[in-house]
């Protein structure tokens, strides 16, 4: 059955949503068993968003359709040249049932951004907050209830005109699809142990580092599978002058034995949502930030003097987790000192206790999505 479901804002574009519901969508007694233990990015909601923009049609026929393949043509101009972003962001439930997701004003700049870099056509804020909206007035039921868990939200785009020339493509299409999440840390936040890759590189300067697209991460990934042989759950990478850039998914940050927070300031490093809201969080505790460049060897020397007495990483999924160790091939830097590990989780319970409705949103961060 088709129904059109009413707008929560009018775009620029007037827009009018369809919706084609799922026939074979979960029963309550599925869906709450996929609940129970979802796991991360492995079940899906019933429902998926698809916009579509053409050089000539600019954004059109948005619509909510059942969860399912889509349909490509071999020459697609992505499966050839990589034309793609996306994005990440949560929905979470509150304690009165209530839906919320946390920045996604932010989540929308930062795509288009990316679109920008990627040579894509930037979406209307507008079109992608209501992507969000109508996603959740099917499939709300799917955002779970129990501590630490949420529903991800993966919005993204891709160039999909059949051409094998190299321009920029005229034909794309927009998708949002949902994942239930559980707890990242079902047992407890605990330290993690980092990898330094030094003979590869996430990005170059003047590269696509800034922009959230595949493959960013695609280069991560042999780095990061060196980084599990070692015992390691994430990598650093550095830039070529020895400076730190950021993990294969996650920014990162130093803590100083006089409580200043150092993030490593670069043009290929992605802008990461969490941290500048973790930061701003520190801010609002009378702790100063320093953004800027931050080489290996002032790491190393300053965990030796101990100025620098721990470090932490942050991003959606996990949001804040203690670096307790970072190995390389031929030095290694522990930190073991409490402090830094008790800021870094303290400005984490803050944050998420945000996002969940426990602590007060003074930054109005939180939008509401089932109003």
């Amino acid at each position: 059955m088709t129904i059109d479901l009413p707008l929560q804002a009018p775009t620029a574009a007037g827009l009018i949503w369809q919706t084609v519901r799922n026939p074979d969508a979960k029963s309550d007694a599925e869906r709450e068993a996929i609940l129970a233990d979802p796991g991360f990015g492995q079940h899906f909601t019933d429902h998926m968003v698809d916009v579509c923009w053409s050089e000539k049609g600019g954004w059109h026929r948005p619509r909510v359709s059942p969860y399912g393949p889509i349909q490509l043509d071999p020459a697609a101009a992505v499966l050839h040249y990589a034309q793609e972003i996306f994005e990440g962001l949560k929905a979470y439930r509150h304690a009165d049932g209530s839906i919320w997701t946390f920045r996604p004003q932010a989540n929308a700049a930062r795509m288009q951004r990316s679109a920008k870099r990627m040579a894509l056509p930037e979406l209307p804020e507008s079109i992608f907050l209501d992507s969000i909206r109508q996603l959740i007035a099917v499939d709300g039921a799917w955002v779970p209830s129990a501590d630490e868990t949420s529903l991800y939200l993966r919005p993204f785009m891709f160039a999909k005109e059949a051409f094998l020339g190299v321009r920029s493509a005229k034909k794309v299409a927009y998708y949002l699809i949902a994942s239930p999440a559980t707890a990242y840390f079902p047992g407890g936040v605990k330290p993690v142990n980092i990898w330094l890759s030094t003979e590869y590189a996430r990005a170059g300067k003047g590269g696509t580092g800034a922009a959230k697209t595949g493959g960013n991460y695609a280069s991560s990934l042999l780095p990061q599978a060196e980084a599990a042989e070692r015992g390691c759950q994430q990598v650093l990478f550095l830039d070529d002058d020895g400076n730190l850039e950021e993990l294969g998914g996650m920014n990162v940050v130093l803590v100083t034995k006089d409580g200043r927070l150092i993030t490593p300031e670069s043009d290929s490093i992605l802008e990461g949502i969490t941290r500048d809201s973790i930061l701003q969080l520190a801010r609002d505790r009378g702790l100063t930030v320093e953004h800027r460049k931050v080489s290996i060897d002032e790491w190393r020397e300053g965990a030796a003097s101990g100025e620098i007495v721990g470090a932490f990483a942050c991003g959606t999924a996990a949001v804040v987790v203690p670096i307790g160790r970072l190995l390389a091939e031929d030095f290694e830097i522990v930190h073991e000192g409490d402090a830094a590990a008790e800021l870094a989780l303290s400005l984490r319970d803050e944050l998420t206790g945000i996002q969940y409705g426990r602590v007060e949103d003074r930054h109005g961060w939180m939008v509401r999505l089932d109003a």
